[in-house]
């Protein structure tokens, strides 16, 4: 449910002669700061004068301005000082605007009773622009309540009001709150008219902060339309005035939470939801406060924190019960709901708590919640053996396919083919996953940035995990594959928007380069970087949030592909697509224009056996230890390399050969897997891909001309001992080659060179971020060559070989989404990659590199070449470059 954005401010409009007090008044919702110290210099030349009118007045506009400064205890204490001065003078028109003063503070402070009685006695005193306002504050206070229709009525009877008196800055706060809520009924378009309107009028009077509210708002009318990046880009604006401004926008953190949870950085919206929450508590924003509490609920819930949520949401329902919003206790009950339901709970008790939210949330008008509950009744119908009533609980929760934020038209779409399964209808079921998964393929294309795409697919867990047991279930291997496909790595099938000439972005990641250095510099000199670094902190969230603003350009995603059409790319290659189900692992192979299904190991045992494999390579490749440990780290190895290949590639054997090239698409931790240190790879070319079909449509370009005809470019790195033997040895290879080292190895200057290289060769330090994998980079003479700098490119090389530690790796989110150098790489259509997933040490790496070339040169394709090079080489760092893309 939307909500009202800030109680109103009562204004009264200086006469010709207005005094100093009547001034400050006025001026508090522009200038409170300005508007205090005037109040307070009222006051004092109105208590010497004895003036009660003034004084009256003069308090009026200290308790505004305390109020705008959300000083709320201050701002109740002198508004009532306000209220009880003019009784005594018996000024009934000042009495009167100190009540409706103080009916705005108390609805802040938590107390709808309180100000709805406050505006209830100050009516008779009121007349033109001053009743119009007391309109616009009941109608807050209706809005509050969830008494929708009544305060719409309001709004409607203030306007004309306050417009025949030429209040354009109530007009705007009036237009304000109307559009949050229309936004709340759906009528998107009804809220983006009122708050334009708004635009002009605070941009006509120069009013900064009203101006920041509206763009605030327009964010989350943007966000409720799906139209992510337009929202975050509003949010963005009105978050650059605040900051300049000094001010903590705590009802914009919760506005930022409500927008980017449905987009899936969940992390990041909790943090926005627990901030808000901390600054309200600290104002005494109590209404703003209950409903902040309700937002980290959710956040708790979608982060797998159920008590979080739990305990949030019965903190914010009894906020709302005290406060006597039965609208909103009503909300806060659905997110106790879903808590219970996330935990497990599986009642009947539960399920009649789930009808009677339904029932009420609809009673009040909230469509979106009251079409969650449902969902959540199906379900809980279904596990209790209650086809039937699973049935009508969806029919009545239909329309939740239709409209509606995308992850709630996702989870219908998994409900109803739920229901279609109990009835024995598993072609029905399918359907209902796909058109969940179609509905989300569209949501993904809306957006521009590859973090946004790549979150999207959490949303598809339940529908492709659902597509996947009936395929597994059937022994189907043709619809095995395609459940992944639809699933698996879908943002990489996108290529990142970016507009052509973003100086902002740019500006950005050249400032984060600087600082990167004097990071660098300052550690190795031993000087305090702690500033540098929280610089630099602010400089990634600034370039994150400016990538998430493009728009996608992209209507959905194209079919997966079949075993027919990956028949004719494969030739005598095998194909290996691996899936994870219930913790257990199963392969699809594709070979001989077939689809066959195996079953695998377990994946909790190969991420075990991953874990020590990849440690065991680190340590024999750089030499650690003594010549007993270094022996018992290769016994390590080889226990470690022959599980992984009994539990991966044992079931496979009589399918895979002994021999012929394959093709691998792994799945979670297994994309850091080194493939070729398993006996049963050793020697053989293997390619690995994030998909089947990024795989194909890699394998189906058009193959760049031998090295000889083709643009090679070749880039030295700082700081790496080896690197430049390497390079020049290189350079000899392929003298027509564009050769960048030294200061001349710049970030703009190296990716001017790889866009649209034919073949380009990196030997640079190599760093892969864990904690955001778009930041992952290569050391250049100027700072980190990131994820952020290669979606630039307008395209990328098609042979890329990075001579750099941990290049190869790449964050895996939900879907096998990959983020990192890599897949940034494939996103922008690049064929091969050569890189490595585990650390290697220079002088060997080296040797591996030339001996690489030797064999590109020769004519071998990637994938054998780099097979070719590693035979009879040091086998710990053979084993740690993998062969990306097409092989």
């Amino acid at each position: 449910m939307a909500r009202a954005r800030s109680a109103p401010i009562p204004l009264t409009h200086p006469r010709a002669s207005a005094g100093p007090a009547e001034q400050a008044v006025t001026l508090a919702p522009i200038d409170p700061e300005r508007a205090r110290a005037l109040g307070l210099e009222a006051r004092r030349q109105a208590r010497a004068e004895r003036d009660a009118e003034a004084l009256s007045t003069a308090e009026l506009a200290i308790g505004s301005a305390a109020k705008e400064r959300n000083d709320l205890p201050a701002a109740l204490r002198h508004l009532r000082q306000a209220l009880q001065v003019a009784d005594r003078a018996g000024l009934p028109l000042h009495a009167a605007r100190a009540r409706l003063a103080l009916a705005s503070a108390l609805l802040i402070y938590g107390d709808p009773t309180g100000a709805m009685r406050e505006t209830e006695r100050a009516e008779p005193g009121l007349r033109g622009g001053d009743l119009g306002r007391l309109y616009a504050q009941r109608a807050v206070i209706l809005h509050v309540q969830g008494r929708l229709d009544e305060a719409l009525e309001l709004y409607r009877r203030a306007l004309p009001i306050l417009r025949r008196a030429g209040d354009g800055l109530y007009e705007s706060k009036v237009l304000n709150n109307r559009a949050m809520l229309h936004s709340s009924r759906g009528a998107l378009a009804a809220a983006d008219a009122d708050l334009r309107r708004v635009e002009q009028l605070s941009s006509a009077m120069g009013l900064g902060r009203t101006m920041a509210i509206t763009r605030q708002n327009l964010g989350f009318v943007a966000a409720l339309r799906g139209d992510l990046p337009a929202a975050l880009a509003w949010f963005d604006r009105a978050d650059a005035w605040f900051g300049a401004n000094g001010i903590v926008d705590a009802v914009g953190l919760r506005d930022r939470c409500e927008a980017l949870l449905p987009a899936g950085l969940v992390m990041e919206a909790r943090s926005a939801a627990e901030e808000a929450v901390r600054h309200l508590a600290a104002e005494g924003r109590a209404s703003s406060l209950a409903e902040a509490r309700l937002l980290l609920s959710e956040a708790a819930l979608r982060d797998g924190d159920p008590v979080t949520g739990r305990v949030e949401a019965e903190r914010a329902r009894r906020a709302f019960a005290r406060q006597r919003r039965p609208v909103w206790v009503a909300i806060a009950r659905h997110a106790e709901l879903r808590a219970a339901w996330l935990s497990g709970e599986r009642s009947p008790a539960l399920r009649a708590s789930a009808r009677r939210v339904a029932a009420a949330l609809a009673a009040a008008g909230c469509v979106v919640p009251a079409l969650d509950a449902r969902l959540i009744a199906a379900h809980l119908a279904l596990e209790l053996g209650r086809p039937e009533e699973a049935r009508g609980e969806l029919a009545s929760a239909a329309r939740a396919r239709r409209r509606g934020p995308v992850d709630l038209r996702s989870r219908a779409w998994h409900a109803e083919a739920l229901v279609r399964l109990a009835a024995g209808n598993r072609r029905g079921a399918a359907s209902a996953l796909r058109a969940g998964m179609r509905v989300l393929d569209r949501f993904r294309g809306a957006l521009g940035a590859t973090e946004l795409r790549a979150h999207v697919s959490a949303h598809a867990a339940d529908l492709a995990l659902l597509g996947l047991r009936l395929a597994v279930e059937d022994r189907r291997a043709d619809r095995v594959l395609a459940w992944a496909e639809r699933w698996r790595a879908s943002a990489l099938q996108l290529r990142p928007v970016r507009p052509p000439d973003d100086s902002v972005l740019e500006a950005g990641l050249a400032e984060l380069r600087q600082v990167t250095n004097q990071i660098e510099q300052g550690v190795l000199t031993g000087r305090d970087v702690a500033s540098l670094q929280r610089r630099q902190v602010a400089l990634e969230q600034a370039v994150q949030r400016r990538a998430r603003h493009v728009a996608g350009d992209a209507y959905g995603l194209p079919p997966p592909p079949g075993v027919a059409e990956l028949a004719a790319p494969l030739g005598e290659r095998a194909l290996v697509e691996m899936v994870e189900l219930d913790g257990r692992l199963h392969a699809v192979v594709v070979a001989g224009g077939r689809a066959s299904l195996h079953r695998l190991g377990g994946l909790e045992e190969a991420t075990g056996e991953l874990a020590g494999l990849r440690f065991g390579l680190r340590r024999l490749a750089f030499g650690h230890g003594s010549p007993a440990s270094r022996k018992a780290a290769a016994a390590a190895v080889a226990h470690a390399a022959s599980r992984l290949d009994h539990l991966l590639l044992g079931p496979l054997r009589t399918r895979l050969g002994g021999e012929g090239p394959l093709v691998l698409v792994p799945t979670g931790a297994l994309h850091a897997l080194p493939w070729s240190a398993l006996p049963s790879l050793a020697g053989r070319p293997v390619s690995v891909a994030p998909s089947a079909a990024l795989w194909r449509r890699a394998a189906t370009m058009l193959p760049a001309a031998k090295p000889a005809g083709r643009r090679v470019v070749i880039v030295e790195g700082p700081g790496l001992p080896g690197a430049t033997g390497e390079v020049t040895a290189l350079a000899g290879h392929y003298p027509q080659a564009i050769c960048l080292a030294g200061p001349g190895a710049t970030v703009a200057a190296v990716a001017g060179a790889l866009d649209g290289a034919g073949l380009a060769h990196v030997a640079a330090h190599g760093a892969f971020r864990v904690d955001n994998p778009l930041f992952s980079s290569l050391q250049l003479a100027d700072g980190p060559l990131t994820v952020y700098d290669l979606e630039g490119l307008g395209r990328a090389p098609q042979l890329l070989v990075l001579s750099a530690c941990d290049s190869g790796l790449s964050g895996v989110r939900p879907g096998d989404e990959l983020m990192g150098l890599a897949g940034a790489l494939f996103a922008l259509g690049m064929r091969t990659l050569i890189a490595s997933v585990v650390p290697v040490p220079d002088t060997a790496t080296t040797e591996l590199m030339l001996a690489l070339h030797e064999a590109l040169k020769a004519g071998l394709a990637p994938a054998n070449a780099l097979a070719q090079a590693g035979s009879g080489r040091d086998a710990a760092v053979s084993a740690s470059f993998v062969c990306f893309g097409a092989g």
